[in-house]
């Protein structure tokens, strides 16, 4: 399984971005996906996930009312939208493939992207 994460970039506080995921390799529909970043210094910590379908989905309090995670199996994609952005999301985002569901720890994950960076300005 390969994820290729894009979508990152600069934005102003209040403004929104989309990240997207692609994935290939192996059925996309088998995997639950999730969404974890990393602001410097700290440690990864989850953000979205979600199951084998649209109906699944679960939020870090922190980004719940803002966040939007979202699947598109006939593209094996995963997007992020996010809104309403913040200067404390300002990190790497990291999609990642779990075989066995939704899952909440990074460690639970089996593949990983190579992370896009979102940076929101005050």
């Amino acid at each position: 399984v390969q994820l290729q994460a894009s979508g990152g970039g600069l934005v102003q506080a209040g403004g929104s971005l989309r990240l997207s995921c692609a994935h290939s390799g192996r059925t996309f529909s088998n995997y639950a996906m999730g969404w974890f970043r990393q602001a410097p210094g700290k440690e990864r910590e989850f953000v979205a996930a979600i199951g084998w379908s649209d109906s699944l989905t679960y939020y870090a309090d922190s980004v719940k009312g803002r966040f939007t995670i979202s699947r598109d199996n006939a593209k094996n994609t995963v997007l992020l939208q996010m809104n309403s952005l913040k200067p404390e999301d300002t990190a790497v985002y990291y999609c990642a493939a779990a075989i066995r569901g939704v899952r909440f720890g990074a460690s639970d994950y089996d593949y990983w992207g190579q992370g896009t960076l979102v940076t929101v300005s005050s």
